[in-house]
C-alpha cells in the first residue's frame, strides 16, 4: 500500500522513537517549519504523512492544491527536521499511521487530543500523542488571499 522505501526506513529504524505529523503542507511557510522542528525534538526521527492531491481536493476545495503531492512531499523530505515524507491517498492517516506505529503522534495546536486520527491506536501501542503550539499569523490559506489581493 505505501513505497517500498517506507518500508525500508522502517526496516533500518527498529527501536528509534519515530515521531509522526501529517498534513497538506501546500505552500510551506514559517508556520509549518516551526511545528516540524517542534514535532522532531520529540522522538530520534520525524516522518511526515502528505495528502494526495486528491484528498487536499476534498479537504480544502477544488482550487487547491496550489503544488503537487510530489513537489510538497520532495519539499518536506528535503527540511532538516524532517527524516521521511510519504503521500497518503484516503482523507486521513490512519492507514499509514498503524503503517508506522510511531511512538509520538502530533498536530498544531488548533487540534484537539481527543480530535487528532490515530491518537487512540497510538496511545493503545504505548505511545503518546500531543497537540503542539500554534504559531499564530500564519497559514497557507492567508497566504494563498494576501496573493490574491495584490
Amino acid at each position: 500500500m505505501f513505497s517500498r522505501e517506507l518500508t525500508q526506513f522502517l526496516d533500518l529504524n527498529i527501536g528509534k522513537k519515530i515521531v509522526f505529523t501529517n498534513g497538506c503542507f501546500d505552500i510551506l511557510h514559517r508556520g509549518h517549519v516551526t511545528y516540524l522542528a517542534e514535532a522532531r525534538k520529540l522522538g530520534h526521527l520525524l516522518v511526515v504523512g502528505v495528502n494526495s492531491d486528491a484528498s487536499v481536493k476534498r479537504l480544502k476545495g477544488p482550487e487547491r492544491p496550489i503544488n503537487t503531492e510530489e513537489d510538497r512531499c520532495f519539499v518536506l523530505s528535503q527540511l532538516k527536521s524532517v527524516d521521511f515524507a510519504e503521500i497518503f491517498t484516503e482523507d486521513t492517516p490512519l492507514n499509514l499511521i498503524l503503517t508506522v506505529k510511531p511512538k509520538v503522534l502530533v498536530k498544531g495546536g488548533d487540534w484537539k487530543i481527543d480530535q487528532i486520527v490515530g491518537g487512540k491506536e497510538v496511545q493503545s501501542m504505548g505511545g503518546e500523542v500531543f497537540s503542539l503550539n500554534f504559531v499564530d499569523g500564519y497559514s497557507t490559506t492567508n497566504l494563498i488571499e494576501k496573493i490574491q489581493h495584490q
